[in-house]
């Protein structure tokens, strides 16, 4: 029997997504853990997340860009068209080392920018198409499927473009997290407290990891998929 005429159908699907399911319930786990456990911690040098952050910015030369209150949790950013960083209610104003660390590497991303790191230009180019790809590809690959492989190709190539973004988000997000590891360890957070910060870090760049796992997984069982209906026809 051949790879797609198994993992094509229900309980292929099943198995071949299920790594996967538990590696996103584990990574989701790990963050929220450890996000509970370490926003309970004030540092203890009393620095909210939003002075780390306008301090971060300041010294990198950064004068066009906001520290601001976004309602939600976990739902830090930042923003480049507008200029703002926006840190959530559970971090803006606190002390707490994971608060510290989510706004270190939020301001990371500003720096980012301001610096012209190669990675984060190219997946600000990619992501017009990548949302586009992401609203669209579904609809040409259901299409191809019943209609045309050619169709189906298509789609395919288009989520492509979505897995792309996704693996060009991982070096962002590392280094980001690398910028405010070392900005952290020099005058907001002491060694012992630094512990609690990386976890933080760690287990939220996971997250983008398990997400481009994911998408790759989808993607080559599309390919499978289709390989199957050519054989059929």
């Amino acid at each position: 029997m051949p790879p797609y005429a198994y993992y094509s159908g229900y309980g292929g699907y099943i198995l071949w997504m299920l790594p996967i399911i538990l590696l996103s319930a584990l990574a989701s786990w790990a963050v929220n853990a450890n996000y509970a456990k370490y926003s309970k911690v004030a540092s203890r040098r009393g620095f909210t997340a939003a002075q780390v952050a306008e301090l971060i910015l300041r010294a990198n030369g950064i004068h066009d860009v906001s520290v601001t209150h976004v309602s939600g949790t976990m739902t830090d950013h930042y923003h480049p068209q507008q200029k703002y960083i926006g840190l959530s209610d559970g971090v803006y104003n606190s002390t707490s080392i994971a608060a510290l660390g989510i706004a270190a590497h939020e301001a990371g991303h500003a720096v980012q920018y301001s610096v012209g790191y190669g990675p984060i230009r190219f997946r600000g180019s990619l992501l017009p198409v990548a949302n586009f790809a992401s609203k669209f590809s579904w609809i040409l690959i259901f299409v191809g499927f019943l209609l045309s492989d050619m169709v189906a190709l298509a789609g395919i190539l288009l989520f492509g473009v979505t897995v792309l973004f996704q693996l060009v988000t991982l070096p962002v997000e590392f280094n980001a997290s690398r910028r405010a590891v070392a900005v952290l360890e020099n005058g907001y957070l002491d060694s012992d407290e630094m512990v609690g910060a990386k976890k933080v870090l760690r287990a939220a760049a996971m997250t983008y990891v398990v997400a481009l796992l994911t998408s790759l997984w989808q993607m080559m069982r599309y390919i499978l998929i289709l390989f199957g209906n050519r054989s059929r026809r």
